[in-house]
């Protein structure tokens, strides 16, 4: 019997420095100095821009908030998935309940790296894989104008996640695998300025990749069929294609921004759904912004529908 022995203790030797590895890939990293030192002064009037290009009311408002209770950024939407219910939190400038104490180095880690200020992991249900393209510059300039809304008490409801995704540990070796500074798709260096510009606004703080592209069995995107629809993470409906072989395959890049402008389609049916709140923060931004956007959308390669074909519907 001692080479059972033996093969129990080198299995648990084995088991223990898996065991140690995984732990130690899994740990949160935080920004280095360089990065940190590209945060700047900041300045709220830009920083406007990107707190409507990153559609940071449609989850932390208050749901169903109106006018300027959507800049009373308390929290409490419910986000049901197949993983468990995620609940933004409040992330106005109350210092208790909110991030008011926080400094913009806290929201830079929070934002490209998914590491909160006690050093844990955020589930990606935050975008931070979409924030992470951002520049360092960008989110001083968004910290400056979220200290200009108002600070709002209460704190919103946890997050209800079963075994194993209760563990944020194990984030850590989920973002090894889809954690990425990399722009999703690559141009030549002739490409037009607005097609690139689109492609941070898009890739970055946009994060529209997050719901119209397909994801994985452990929720990572499928970037081989970038924003090519995908069913949605709540429900049984779909997000739809938006290359251009989609349902906008036939949009101008006028007919796009337009349709984020004021909601209309080249048909004049109007914006529905989740894309309503969207579409209302795609009108805060400039005309440039919007064209620019539109331009990346026809520039990007297509792809068939990402999402199985849905049945139809029978009496």
């Amino acid at each position: 019997m001692a080479w059972l022995k033996k093969l129990v203790g080198a299995v648990l030797v084995l088991g223990g420095a898996g065991a140690a590895a995984g732990w130690i890939l899994s740990a949160p990293v935080r920004l280095d100095t360089t990065t940190l030192a590209q945060l700047g002064p900041g300045d709220p009037a830009r920083g406007k821009r990107i707190f409507y290009a990153g559609g940071c009311t449609s989850c932390h408002a208050k749901p169903g908030s109106q006018g300027d209770a959507r800049l009373q950024l308390v929290g409490g939407l419910e986000l049901k998935t197949p993983f468990g219910t995620f609940v933004p939190p409040n992330i106005s400038q109350d210092p208790k309940d909110g991030i008011g104490a926080w400094s913009v180095e806290d929201l830079a880690n929070a934002m490209l790296k998914g590491v909160s200020p006690s050093g844990e992991h955020f589930y990606p249900a935050f975008p931070y894989t979409s924030y992470a393209r951002m520049k360092p510059a960008d989110i001083a300039d968004l910290y400056a104008f979220l200290k200009t809304l108002p600070a709002v008490a209460g704190k919103a409801p946890a997050n209800s996640l079963a075994f194993p995704f209760n563990i944020r540990r194990g984030i850590g070796l989920w973002k090894l695998l889809y954690l990425s500074t990399k722009p999703v798709i690559s141009f030549p260096n002739s490409t037009p300025d607005p097609v690139m510009a689109g492609r941070y606004l898009v890739e970055g703080p946009g994060h529209c990749g997050e719901c119209h592209t397909p994801r994985d069995l452990a929720g990572g995107t499928k970037e081989n069929e970038w924003l090519a629809g995908a069913v949605a993470a709540e429900g049984n409906g779909i997000v739809p294609n938006i290359t251009s072989e989609g349902g906008v395959g036939k949009w101008t890049e006028a007919d796009i921004a337009n349709y984020l402008e004021t909601g209309f389609t080249p048909d004049f049916d109007s914006v529905g759904g989740a894309m309503v709140d969207v579409q209302r923060n795609m009108a805060q931004l400039t005309t440039q912004d919007r064209a620019a956007i539109a331009a990346y959308l026809k520039a990007i390669p297509p792809h068939p529908n990402g999402y199985p074909a849905r049945k139809p519907v029978t009496n």
